[in-house]
């Protein structure tokens, strides 16, 4: 395949992307699961938690103490302390934390055996008693991931399924609110669940409002009333956000980067970046520290 064809399909997002995208940030079997805290998360700069971005397996927040903003595929709402945020992998989603925020942040495996839910879940758990639950699960998979690989990969499966049981139980109970259904929220959701899909393509955000059916000028509005800002920064924050990604965690030469996240030039890339970090992708690169996802 000549070079051109091959990135030409990186950037449709599909079938090549997929595959990088395995080799990069897919860990197999129980090498998956990982427990960090919220500062852990953190570390390297905050747009490793404000950016739109999502993950290539299920993630479940546990906010412990403080409060923020949390926007989850279109839809933003605040968080206080033990709110448990659920995302299906391949979830679009960003938070900030106004002051001190604690918490950890579960990876779970992919494996469908485990039972999780299908749909994100956003839990105000009020109980102290099931505070203590999900806090001690959360432990445990911790620990858990710290043993020899034959004995978590025993253990590890086992304590995802409680943790899935249990965030089941209390999805009954306390009923997620990330279920609104008023026209602008459907349309928030599905710009967000587009640009997820689509955004290491050239896409302009005309282009995504045509798809929708609306035009750019409603488009913006509805996302600056619901997540704060217009369309084109959601999409330029998800784009961003794997830009930064890949700087941090791979070798990919910035020429590349630049091609696989549908920029038309090099340049034309490095000026977009520095204009949102301040530094070139290049010195992004230098700067980089040992990133755990």
């Amino acid at each position: 395949m000549k070079r051109c064809d091959f990135f030409a399909s990186l950037r449709s997002g599909i079938t090549f992307w997929g595959l990088i995208t395995i080799v990069l940030d897919r860990p197999k079997g129980i090498e998956q699961f990982d427990v960090q805290s919220l500062a852990q998360m953190a570390r390297g700069g905050r747009w490793r938690t404000e950016a739109m971005r999502s993950y290539s397996r299920p993630v479940l927040i546990w906010f412990t103490k403080g409060q923020g903003r949390i926007t989850v595929s279109g839809v933003r709402r605040g968080y206080g302390a033990h709110n448990a945020v659920y995302l299906p992998l391949g979830t679009m989603h960003g938070f900030d934390m106004l002051g001190q925020v604690f918490g950890h942040v579960v990876f779970f495996s992919t494996d469908p055996g485990l039972g999780l839910p299908e749909t994100a879940l956003h839990l105000r758990i009020r109980d102290g008693r099931r505070q203590a639950e999900l806090t001690g699960l959360i432990d445990q998979i911790a620990a858990e991931t710290r043993y020899e690989a034959n004995e978590r990969s025993r253990a590890l499966p086992l304590l995802a399924g409680l943790l899935s049981v249990w965030l089941g139980r209390q999805s009954d109970v306390h009923q997620p609110d990330l279920t609104e259904q008023s026209a602008a929220t459907r349309l928030s959701a599905a710009y967000a669940s587009m640009v997820e899909r689509y955004y290491r393509s050239s896409r302009t955000v005309a282009e995504y409002a045509a798809e929708l059916g609306v035009t750019p000028t409603h488009l913006s509005r509805v996302c600056n009333q619901l997540l704060g800002r217009p369309a084109s920064d959601i999409l330029a924050e998800r784009r961003d956000y794997e830009a930064r990604r890949l700087l941090r965690e791979t070798r990919i030469p910035v020429k590349d980067v630049a091609s696989v996240l549908g920029f038309g030039s090099p340049a034309y890339f490095t000026r977009v970046f520095a204009k949102r970090s301040g530094m070139t992708p290049s010195a992004f690169r230098a700067n980089r520290e040992p990133a755990r996802r």
